[in-house]
């Protein structure tokens, strides 16, 4: 079912696009930490470690997926509100065709790298063997990745997060069920981790895609479309590149800080990878919200509705701000019972103390990722790259070097005071972008928004048009009258 979001109440929208979207979220992080959970809870904390150990790798494969869908995503949306249908349909096409090539590419790079890429951030030598065959598995199962974040992307872009909300849910409770039955009961160690993930995925990912041709199927585009449009590719790869770039940069940072923790020794690894991962998943629940503006943005700036824009803006940053104070409390109320859930009843207590030391330094800052998060989605919406780029990588840079500058002076803490320090400045810079306007395409600000942007010698030929015609309906009245 599409969704128009150029028509309505914005703050009624964005609710209602954003829960399924919201919900979405939370099962894909519970996919994502279901792993962690089993194999610290079953198989001990070096276990948990390898799966750590992986973390940075496999999310530089997830950003790769993420970004590119993104690209088609903005564009497809965009089209949607401007009720270009048959360039919608040939958008979709050229989408799916460019990101499984993608996938299938990756996959052979990935299975070559993956020993070179786990020396490279200095995998402690404990759990070299069992973080190799959990990478190796999950890297097999890259094609079903892509073919989900690109079907789940589509749906979004049509204004459709219930679907994509109904197979995740299917996927997160099957990988669970999986993860029990393959590590507790056939024995199968990290290797089971890894093939519940990949069945899980699997499966999921040709429902949607199924689900999405039926869906497509329905619309009516007046016209048969192409297979492949390469002047659409490259309006999908100006947004997609900058994406992926943003997301591997980020994967590279967590890539980087990693390499300063494995050092540190297997409890520090541990604790930080549990703390990351909750982390993580707190902000993907917080960016709910942006993702959906995102979405709405690139509709109502396809229909030329900036006013609409700002509205969802505005009401954006309230509802997050308010899902960031409830995770704030939480952390703070639960954070220990939370991390338990990784690491067992049993954790040692320099594992548990190491990762609520992250949490409750970068917790605070959250409210910051909330307004910085809700420009980002504009400045991508609005196709503004370069801005969502700079916003971005200065963010980053300044989070990594920071944690080398500072991890050698204080410990482990220099890696969380970096984090907050990089939002501050990242924040500053979106906000700065988005109220420049850069995100508004420029065919867009040539339209006048109201009578006074009208050049006086229009508005002097509209008004001596309105004067003729009025001499012109008295005159015939006089003739009618004199007729008669």
């Amino acid at each position: 079912m599409v969704n128009d979001m150029t028509k309505g109440s914005p703050f009624k929208i964005l609710l209602k696009f954003v829960i399924p979207l919201l919900l979405s979220m939370v099962f894909q992080q519970l996919y994502n930490l279901a792993d962690s959970v089993i194999a610290g809870r079953f198989l001990g904390v070096d276990a948990l470690a390898a799966t750590g150990a992986a973390y940075p790798i496999t999310v530089l494969f997830i950003a790769v997926a993420s970004g590119a869908s993104v690209g088609c995503s903005v564009v497809i949306s965009q089209l949607f509100g401007a009720h270009e249908y048959v360039k919608m349909r040939r958008a979709i096409n050229t989408a799916v065709i460019t990101l499984v090539t993608a996938a299938i590419a990756l996959t052979l790079i990935g299975e070559l790298a993956c020993p070179w890429l786990m020396h490279l951030i200095k995998t402690p030598k404990s759990i070299f063997g069992p973080t190799m065959i959990y990478l190796r598995i999950y890297i097999a199962g890259l094609l079903f990745l892509f073919l989900y974040n690109t079907a789940t992307a589509i749906f979004n872009g049509l204004g459709n997060s219930r679907t994509p909300l109904y197979f995740l849910a299917f996927s997160t409770t099957f990988n669970v069920v999986l993860d029990i039955v393959f590590v507790r009961f056939l024995d199968m160690g990290i290797a089971g981790v890894g093939w519940a993930t990949l069945i899980a995925q699997g499966i999921s990912s040709l429902l949607a895609v199924v689900t999405l041709v039926k869906e497509i199927s329905r619309m009516e585009a007046g016209e048969k479309s192409a297979l492949f449009d390469v002047n659409l590719l490259k309006k999908m790869a100006y947004i997609a590149i900058p994406s992926i770039c943003q997301q591997s940069f980020v994967s590279v940072g967590v890539f980087c800080v990693q390499g300063l923790i494995n050092p540190l020794g297997s409890s520090a690894v541990a604790g930080f990878s549990a703390a990351l991962k909750v982390s993580t998943f707190a902000i993907m629940v917080m960016n709910a919200l942006p993702n959906a503006l995102s979405g709405f943005a690139a509709q109502n700036i396809g229909a030329h509705d900036i006013k609409r824009v700002r509205q969802g803006v505005r009401d954006c940053v309230i509802m997050s701000e308010i899902v960031i104070a409830g995770v704030i409390v939480l952390f703070f109320g639960a954070g220990r019972q939370i991390l338990t859930l990784f690491l067992g009843a049993n954790a040692h207590n320099i594992v548990l103390s190491v990762g609520m030391e992250y949490l409750l330094i970068v917790a605070p800052f959250y409210p910051l990722l909330g307004v910085k998060n809700c420009c980002d989605s504009v400045l991508r919406g609005g196709g503004a790259m370069g801005s969502f780029m700079l916003t971005t990588f200065s963010d980053l840079f300044l989070r990594v070097a920071l944690a080398y500058i500072l991890v050698p002076k204080i410990g482990f803490a220099g890696v969380c005071y970096a984090y907050p320090i990089g939002w501050a400045i990242g924040t500053a810079i979106s906000a700065a972008m988005y109220l420049s306007n850069i995100w508004i395409p420029r065919a867009v600000r040539r339209q006048p928004s109201d009578k006074s942007q009208i050049p006086q010698a229009v508005r002097k030929q509209v008004h001596v048009s309105l004067a003729d015609r009025k001499k012109a309906h008295i005159t015939a009245g006089k003739i009618v009258n004199a007729h008669f």
